[in-house]
């Protein structure tokens, strides 16, 4: 009995299965997601501007389900990536908050899917009908998720520089100022303030761009430390 306690208390704790294959996730989201709506918003005919709407008025009309898809596949691959994010951080600092957070973007995607958005900036109606999904979309949703990855950037700022990794620590704190001024940009456009109306959908993918790389680039960073842990 002593001999079995000794040899358990020496044993050292068994690491998390495999945490670098749902970091894969955070490296294949952000070019999926992209490369779907930029496809979409190419074919898509009816009026419809990538550089005056949102991403999100792509799940309108009949070909709505391509859009829906993408969110819900892509929040799902984000959400795994947080959890690969959160047994490689393990503990110290930002260990929690921040897979914590970025967990959140990814429910926001999902959400964002399954209610649909109401028309914007015109498309795919004149008409701007306020109805419950819409509301959930913006509301419960959209405005959380993107204020959730904006906190998951400083948050990482915070906790990168007292992990010791001062390069990753400036580029989340420079991601995150850009990602919300941007994404500031985008919500003044779509609520109907010129000059900002006409461009409002570059503003928004603009600023969803600084976020995917910002996601890809802290995959890169926790696999290359889940290697050096010889995982």
């Amino acid at each position: 009995m002593t001999t079995s306690t000794a040899i358990a208390a020496t044993t050292p704790e068994r690491p998390p299965p495999h945490p670098s294959r749902l970091l894969v996730a955070g490296l294949l989201v952000g070019p999926l997601f992209t490369a779907a709506y930029l496809v979409e918003g190419a074919l898509r005919g009816d009026g419809y501007s990538p550089l005056r709407h949102p991403v999100s008025s792509l799940a309108l009309g009949p070909q709505g389900w391509q859009q829906i898809a993408n969110f819900v596949v892509c929040g799902l691959l984000v959400v795994l990536f947080s959890i690969g994010l959160r047994r490689t951080l393990r503990t110290g600092p930002g260990a929690l908050a921040v897979p914590l957070l970025v967990a959140v973007w990814g429910i926001g995607l999902i959400g964002a899917g399954i209610f649909v958005t109401d028309p914007v900036g015109g498309y795919p109606t004149a008409a701007s009908p306020v109805t419950w999904h819409g509301q959930l979309h913006d509301l419960a949703f959209s405005l959380p998720a993107f204020a959730a990855l904006t906190l998951a950037m400083l948050t990482a700022t915070v906790a990168f520089a007292r992990r010791r990794s001062g390069w990753f620590a400036l580029y989340s704190a420079l991601s995150g100022t850009v990602f919300a001024v941007l994404f500031a940009f985008a919500l003044i456009g779509f609520a109907g303030t010129d000059p900002w109306t006409s461009t409002a959908g570059l503003w928004q993918r603009l600023c969803v761009s600084v976020g995917w790389l910002w996601l890809a680039l802290l995959a890169t960073n926790r696999r290359r430390a889940a290697r050096r842990a010889g995982r």
